[in-house]
């Protein structure tokens, strides 16, 4: 089976929205609150629990080493997933479009600058979050409920970042 390199591009509103919102402070005016000792920068992005709760967890992620090997990927049927990094440092964002399965050819890398977290769209495959700078600890909001929301794909040819 051939490999293939994944290339990642800056993490940009505009070139992520068909998979979800870059949740970043940049280019939002901030509401002063709490007698001006404070800066509301709010609905950062859209949350999606489509009649299920709402829970939020802390993710502590292991660094990956380079070249990383993606093998697989997981989408949410039934509601958004969020990613906010809890440290300073870049990480990956692998997604591709919502379908029965992920489309090899159309899944894209992402890099944030350190201060973005990413929402992905119900149905959207994403990969979990990959640290680079040792343990790395992310805020997860996702969707709670009954049902199960999470289903995992593993992709039939193998895919590659091999640097940021």
């Amino acid at each position: 089976m051939k490999a293939q390199r994944l290339k990642l591009e800056p993490l940009t509103a505009e070139a992520f929205s068909p998979y979800g919102d870059v949740i970043q402070r940049k280019g939002v005016i901030p509401e002063i609150i709490n007698t001006g000792r404070t800066q509301k920068y709010a609905d950062l992005a859209r949350i999606d629990t489509n009649g299920g709760g709402t829970s939020i967890h802390l993710y502590r992620s292991q660094a990956a080493i380079l070249p990383f090997l993606i093998e697989r990927m997981e989408r949410h049927p039934l509601g958004s997933q969020s990613f906010v990094p809890l440290h300073r440092g870049p990480f990956p964002v692998i997604v591709a479009p919502p379908g029965d399965s992920p489309d090899i050819q159309a899944i894209r890398g992402f890099i944030s600058n350190g201060e973005q977290g990413v929402s992905f769209h119900k149905g959207v495959w994403h990969h979990s979050q990959i640290s680079l700078d040792g343990v790395c600890d992310y805020l997860v909001i996702d969707r709670k409920g009954p049902e199960a929301n999470c289903q995992d794909w593993v992709l039939e040819r193998r895919l590659f970042i091999d640097g940021v």
